[in-house]
C-alpha cells in the first residue's frame, strides 16, 4: 500500500530531515578548511618547497579518493538498505564517516599526508548514507508527495550548508581563539556525527517495508554503470546523471581553490561566502521547489533548471572582483535547487518500491563516478590555469542539458511517462 502523502508522513520526515541535516552540517563544516590547508601558504602542513603545482595534484588526488571509495562502498550499502532495513545500514555508514573525521585531525596533528588520504577513503567506502536517506524518503512518499520530500531534504542540505561552512571558517580560525586551528573543525564534526549516530538509533524508524534480496558485490559500482546503460528507460537519464555530475564536481571541488588563488580567500571568507550560498539553496528546494511542483512536471523543470545551472557557472569566469560572487552563486544555488530533487524523483518513478535501493544505488554509481573523474583532471589543469575546472564544469553541465533535450525529451521520456505514474515513455523497461 502507498503511503499518504505530506503531511501524513510528517512524523516520518522530520527524522529524515533532521538526520541529513546534521550530516550535512559536519560535511559544510569540513568546506573551507581542505583547500586553505593544501593552498594557503602560511599553512605548516606542506613545505614551503612544495610548489603550487604538486599540491594542486596532490589536492585532487584527496578529493578523488572518498568518491572512488564511494563508487564501491554505496551500491553494496544500497543493496544491504534493501536486504536489512534503512536503520542499520545508516548506523553503520555514519559510523565510518565519525572515524574519517577523527582520522582527518589526527593527520593534521601528525602532518601525515598518507593518513589524510586514508581518512577519506574509509568515510567514502561508508558513506552511502545519502543513497539510503533518499531511498527512506522513497519508502514514504506517493508519486504526489515525492518531489516535494526530495525538496524537503533538499532543504535540510541547504541550512546545513548556511552553518557549516561558517562554522568550519570560525572554527579553523586561531584569531577568534588561540587553540583553534585546522584540526578542530574535524574534532568537532566527529562528536556532531556521533550525536547523529544516536539520534538515529533512538529516534529513526525503519521506512522499509518489504525486504528484498539482491546481489552484493564489491563489483556492484562497475555493475550498476553497465545496467544503467542496459535498462532502456533509464540509459539517457543516467548518462545525464554522469554528465551534471562531472560538471557540477568540477564547480564544487575546485571553486574554493578558485577563490584562495585568484581572489586571496581565507577560511572565513570562505565560509560566510558558502552560507550565503546555503541560503539560497535552502530556500529553493524548502520553498520554490514544493511551490514549482504544484504547477511543472519534474521533466518540464529540468528543461530550464540545467541550462540555467549551466549559464550561471560560466558566469564564475567573468568578475574580477569577488564581490560578484554573492549575486553570481545563489542563481546556481537556485537551479541545483531544483535540478536535484527533480533528477531524482525522475530516477525514483521508474523503481518499483521494492527496488529503490538498488536504483537509488545505481544512481549513487554515476553520481561518484563524476566526481571521481574531475578532481584527478582538475589537479592536472588548474596548475596550468585557474580558470580551467570552472570552463569544464560550464561545458559538461550544458552538454548535459543537451543530452536530455535532444534525447530524453525526443523519445517522449519525459512529461507524458511521468504523468501516467511511470508507465508511459519512461516506464516501458520491459
Amino acid at each position: 500500500m502507498t503511503p499518504p502523502a505530506m503531511p501524513g508522513n510528517n512524523s516520518r520526515m522530520l527524522p529524515i530531515f533532521l538526520t541529513v541535516f546534521i550530516d550535512m552540517l559536519g560535511i559544510g563544516i569540513i568546506i573551507p578548511v581542505i583547500p586553505v590547508l593544501f593552498f594557503d601558504t602560511s599553512t605548516s602542513f606542506f613545505d614551503p618547497s612544495v610548489s603550487e603545482a604538486r599540491r594542486s595534484i596532490l589536492y585532487g588526488l584527496l578529493l578523488a579518493a572518498y568518491p572512488f571509495m564511494q563508487f564501491f562502498g554505496a551500491p553494496l550499502l544500497g543493496s544491504l538498505s534493501d536486504r536489512y532495513g534503512r536503520k542499520p545500514v545508516l548506523v553503520i555508514s555514519l559510523f565510518g564517516t565519525m572515524v574519517g573525521y577523527l582520522l582527518f585531525a589526527t593527520a593534521i596533528y601528525n602532518q601525515n599526508i598518507w593518513l589524510l588520504y586514508l581518512s577519506r577513503m574509509l568515510p567514502g567506502f561508508t558513506g552511502g548514507n545519502i543513497s539510503v536517506i533518499l531511498s527512506s524518503i522513497a519508502d514514504v512518499s506517493d508519486e504526489k508527495s515525492r518531489t516535494k520530500n526530495f525538496g524537503l531534504v533538499g532543504m535540510a542540505f541547504g541550512l546545513g550548508f548556511i552553518l557549516g561552512p561558517f562554522l568550519g571558517g570560525v572554527l579553523a580560525d586561531d584569531a577568534v581563539l588561540p587553540w583553534f586551528d585546522h584540526a578542530t573543525p574535524f574534532w568537532f564534526t566527529a562528536g556532531l556525527t556521533l550525536l547523529n549516530i544516536a539520534f538515529v538509533y533512538f529516534k529513526f524508524g525503519e521506512t522499509l517495508r518489504q525486504r528484498r534480496e539482491s546481489r552484493m558485490s564489491l563489483l556492484t559500482g562497475f555493475r550498476n554503470v553497465a545496467k544503467s546503460f542496459s535498462i532502456p528507460n533509464l540509459r539517457v537519464i543516467f548518462s545525464v546523471v554522469l554528465l551534471l555530475s562531472l560538471g557540477f564536481s568540477f564547480f564544487t571541488q575546485f571553486f574554493s581553490v578558485y577563490l584562495i588563488q585568484k581572489f586571496q580567500f581565507t577560511e572565513l571568507k570562505i565560509g560566510q561566502l558558502y552560507a550565503w550560498i546555503g541560503i539560497w539553496l535552502a530556500i529553493t528546494q524548502g520553498l520554490t521547489v514544493r511551490l514549482l511542483a504544484r504547477r511543472f512536471h519534474s521533466a518540464q523543470l529540468l528543461n530550464v533548471s540545467i541550462l540555467g545551472m549551466s549559464l550561471a557557472l560560466g558566469l564564475l569566469l567573468v568578475p574580477d572582483k569577488a564581490v560578484w560572487f554573492y549575486l553570481i552563486n545563489p542563481l546556481i544555488a537556485t537551479f541545483q535547487g531544483i535540478t536535484s530533487p527533480n533528477m531524482t524523483s525522475v530516477i525514483s518513478m521508474q523503481a518499483g518500491s521494492e527496488r529503490q535501493g538498488e536504483i537509488l544505488g545505481i544512481n549513487q554509481s554515476m553520481q561518484s563516478l563524476g566526481q571521481i573523474i574531475p578532481p584527478l583532471i582538475a589537479g592536472y589543469i588548474n596548475a596550468i590555469d585557474v580558470r580551467l575546472p570552472l570552463l569544464a564544469a560550464t561545458v559538461l553541465t550544458l552538454l548535459g542539458w543537451l543530452v536530455y533535450v535532444a534525447v530524453f525529451q525526443r523519445r517522449g521520456r519525459g512529461a507524458r511517462g511521468e504523468g501516467r505514474g511511470g508507465r508511459g515513455g519512461e516506464g516501458r523497461s520491459n
